[in-house]
């Protein structure tokens, strides 16, 4: 299955993230606190998929997403964030992100996503 780095300042939603990832058969195969360490990471690590939080500090997602499409235009992003976020959502989607995951989310939202978008991307 796809590889997968996780972006978030929260170690709570990272845990969580990891849990449901891996029970459905990704693999983790890193984690970043914040949008800057988030890029350094991809650019590292060359994972399939991108988890990204939107509000972090250091660098946001939005920024780090930008980023990252500028080193690999085919890089698939998946913004996780809060409810009430439609405008940096409708950003995030204009920079090139793939999907969104609103929090709190549900297992079997985040597992059809990401398998939708590995079968569309041929993972």
């Amino acid at each position: 299955m796809a590889t997968v780095l996780m972006v978030d300042d929260s170690r709570t939603s990272r845990k969580i993230l990891r849990g449901v990832l891996e029970q459905g058969g990704f693999e983790v195969i890193g984690e970043a606190v914040n949008g800057e360490e988030g890029y350094l990471k991809y650019k590292e690590l060359k994972p399939d998929i991108v988890t990204m939080d939107i509000t972090m500090p250091v660098m946001d997602g939005i920024e780090s997403l930008s980023l990252i499409k500028h080193e690999n235009e085919k890089a698939i992003v998946v913004m996780i964030t809060a409810a009430g976020q439609k405008e940096k959502m409708v950003d995030a989607l204009k920079r090139g992100a793939e999907e969104f995951i609103t929090k709190p989310f549900a297992e079997t939202e985040v597992l059809t996503t990401l398998k939708k978008i590995c079968e569309h991307a041929g993972l």
